[in-house]
């Protein structure tokens, strides 16, 4: 079975994933405590959303296309020239914009000018960023999990010796130094591996600027800057929130609680964009889409409620290892940051049918209507309940965003 083969190069890029990211989160937890780690928080939702403005927005685009014109040379060359300049305007513009602005960002994240710096240096290498993503989408859409594989587990673990030299000498700036340089260095390795491949040659990438492609390409583009400028942006207001209201360290406990969230739901994840997005754009018949959404389900919840038990019942075990007892606070989070996390799920394998079958004005009001929605409950139940608030607020923003998936899948689910 395809999704169980995926899943598997899922789980190595899982294991390497989580291992790389909660030994960095330890080492930073221990030089910096929980204000550190609130604020990478931060700077990790802002390269979300840098990185989507970089390379056009138009990662999505790119595996659907790939994927769907597979054996067609003519039209993979086209997509891959087009996504190329794309990639390269897009990221010089915003680069350029990035260090006009890094002092106004650096406030606007930091409450601080102190990180002016590695904002400046982001500006600088985001072309990198944006070259990187374009070459694993391409890898992603031709169903090359094996090199998708390697590059993943390549970045994986650069990023974690960059967190631990930088983190040890610099401190709080040299982790937002590594989250950076990191992804920029793995560019290099994405480029050697794509250039092995059997079907690479110059001609895919010196096609001139096709606009038919990139008018295909902007549907993808439009969804992804309303992700960016909801998802991240909506985390960075409710983080501003918790600091305003509770304080930084606060805000760390909850950047630990969603790291931990983030880190067991790769596998997921991963597997979700690896294979059901290239999937799901290839099948057109209803009653195979069906199928698929349901074999799914099978093997996914099962996975995810398993893995939700077995961390609640270990949170103050998992808590010492992977933080200090300055983090303790952060176990009365996990009860209801694991039932949203379920629902999580339950909703985005019918989530990724909307970027599938790019169905552009519905994927952009959900997303729109939920981020609010996630803002407005957070601010009602921190006020209501304080720190165990924003994971309450969670947990109920994705139940109703489940029903509505439901709601909007329903006659091809219960044909």
């Amino acid at each position: 079975m395809k999704l169980i083969k995926t899943s598997f190069f899922s789980a190595i890029i899982t294991f390497i994933r989580i291992a790389s990211s909660f030994v960095a989160s330890k080492v930073v937890a221990l030089f910096t405590g929980p204000a550190g780690i609130a604020l990478i928080g931060q700077f990790s939702n802002f390269i979300t959303i840098a990185l989507t403005f970089a390379n056009g927005a138009i990662n999505t685009g790119v595996i659907k296309y790939t994927a769907e014109f597979e054996g067609d040379e003519p039209q993979l060359k086209n997509l891959f020239s087009t996504s190329l300049k794309i990639s390269i305007f897009s990221s010089g513009i915003f680069g350029l914009i990035l260090l006009c602005i890094a002092t106004y960002i650096s406030q606007w994240l930091f409450h601080s000018p102190l990180y002016i710096n590695p904002l400046r240096v982001l500006g600088v290498t985001i072309i990198l960023y944006a070259l990187n993503s374009l070459l694993i989408s391409i890898l992603n859409g031709k169903k090359e999990i094996k090199r998708y594989t390697l590059v993943n587990t390549t970045g994986s673990i650069v990023g974690l010796v960059f967190t631990v030299v930088l983190v040890y000498f610099y401190k709080i700036s040299g982790a937002l130094y590594a989250l950076v340089l990191a992804q920029s260095i793995v560019f290099f390795v994405t480029l050697i591996m794509v250039i092995k491949s059997s079907w690479f040659s110059k001609s895919y990438f010196n096609q001139a600027f096709d606009k038919e492609t990139a008018r295909k390409l902007l549907k993808f583009s439009l969804m992804a800057i309303v992700s960016a400028l909801t998802v991240p942006v909506s985390q960075i207001i409710l983080r501003n929130m918790v600091i305003s209201k509770l304080g930084i360290n606060d805000a760390g406990y909850w950047q630990g609680m969603m790291r931990i969230s983030d880190g067991y739901l790769l596998l997921v994840t991963t597997s979700l964009s690896t294979y059901y997005l290239p999937k799901l754009s290839s099948l057109q018949n209803d009653d195979d889409l069906r199928k698929e959404i349901y074999q799914g389900y099978k093997i996914i919840l099962p996975v995810v409620f398993v893995s939700c038990l077995l961390i609640y019942l270990l949170r103050f075990f998992i808590i010492h290892i992977l933080y200090t007892k300055e983090f303790e606070t952060m176990s009365e989070l996990f009860a209801f940051q694991l039932i949203g996390d379920f629902f999580k799920m339950a909703a985005w394998v019918l989530a990724y049918l909307m970027l599938a079958k790019a169905m552009t004005r519905a994927f952009i009001i959900t997303e729109v209507v939920f981020s609010i929605s996630y803002v407005l409950l957070g601010y009602v139940c921190i006020h209501l309940f304080n720190l165990n608030g924003i994971t309450i607020a969670f947990a109920i923003n994705y139940f109703i965003y489940l029903i509505i998936m439901i709601a909007l899948f329903r006659k091809l689910l219960f044909k």
